[in-house]
């Protein structure tokens, strides 16, 4: 493979800053919506950077972060492209696939994406987490992304619609595609050490190259889509439930889970510091405050 996929790599992350756009505006429609004390939240937005091993520019993104909102206690809606060369302990982090065709001879990269966590201030309302991204490397491409829902407080339709949702982007581009997305969630959102889910689930997919970039794109593009649809009827059903101290030590406890797995298993945390992007983009995804027994 020859690297002339420009306009490829122009589409791709040109879709995933349409799609922080217009997250960030339904997340501000939200804050609106919601009567609670103080004024409504509102994303602050700066400039994110990569620097190679020889201090290079490696490029970059941008950090969409909203702090104490009415809705919203903390929600980071990242979107980054960085390249470069790739060291050994930074390709193993990358991807699922064990070795990269052609990285030993030729290390160089490119990858774009977006990644979303949100943690809600009504512990009744579920943490989510979403992303979908693209590498490219003179010798192969490939999409990942997906989305799971992480309640502290376990609601069976809100599960059933987000998983519905989920299914929706899937059906499209084959039969039994979503429940093998579903799967593959189940077991990489799994922590070993608690023996447990981080979550309800939801799609992971990685390493998609089926030979057929467009397609493949569409059904990144999809899951994308659904993600809206998927979270905020959930979250408009519960952010003005009542809820007490019981609630929130629960949801304390509960995002301890959280950072346990992003710091100690997921690839995308790993591959982040591994290839010196911004530490404070990489670790948006944490919860503002946490509890452990």
């Amino acid at each position: 493979m020859t690297d002339t996929f420009e306009t490829e790599k122009t589409q791709a992350s040109d879709w995933f800053r349409q799609l922080r756009d217009d997250i960030v505006s339904a997340f501000h429609a939200l804050e609106d919506r919601h009567e609670g004390a103080g004024p409504a939240g509102r994303v602050e937005v700066r400039k994110t950077s990569r620097t190679s091993d020889d201090g290079s520019d490696a490029g970059g993104g941008e950090m969409s972060v909203m702090r104490g909102g009415r809705v919203f206690e903390k929600v980071g809606v990242n979107i980054s492209t960085v390249y470069g060369t790739l060291g050994e302990r930074a390709q193993s982090a990358m991807a699922a696939r064990k070795g990269i065709p052609g990285m030993k001879d030729d290390p160089r990269f490119w990858a774009s994406g977006i990644s979303l966590v949100a943690h809600m201030q009504n512990p009744h309302a579920p943490a989510v987490h979403m992303n979908t991204r693209m590498f490219w490397t003179p010798h192969a491409w490939w999409f990942g992304g997906g989305a799971d829902l992480n309640p502290c407080i376990e609601y069976e339709e809100d599960t059933a619609h987000f998983h519905a949702a989920m299914k929706g982007a899937c059906d499209p581009h084959g039969d039994t595609l979503y429940q093998e997305l579903k799967a593959w969630a189940d077991e990489y959102f799994y922590i070993p050490h608690r023996k447990r889910a981080r979550g309800v689930g939801g799609i992971f997919y990685d390493d998609r190259n089926t030979g057929d970039w467009a397609a493949d794109f569409q059904l990144t593009r999809d899951v994308g889509a659904a993600f809206l649809p998927a979270f905020v009827p959930l979250v408009d059903k519960r952010r003005e439930m009542p809820w007490d101290d019981s609630h929130k030590e629960t949801q304390l406890r509960h995002r301890g889970l959280y950072a346990e797995y992003n710091l100690v298993y997921d690839r995308g945390t790993k591959f982040g510091l591994e290839t010196g992007h911004d530490p404070e983009a990489v670790l948006m995804s944490l919860p503002p405050v946490a509890k452990w027994y």
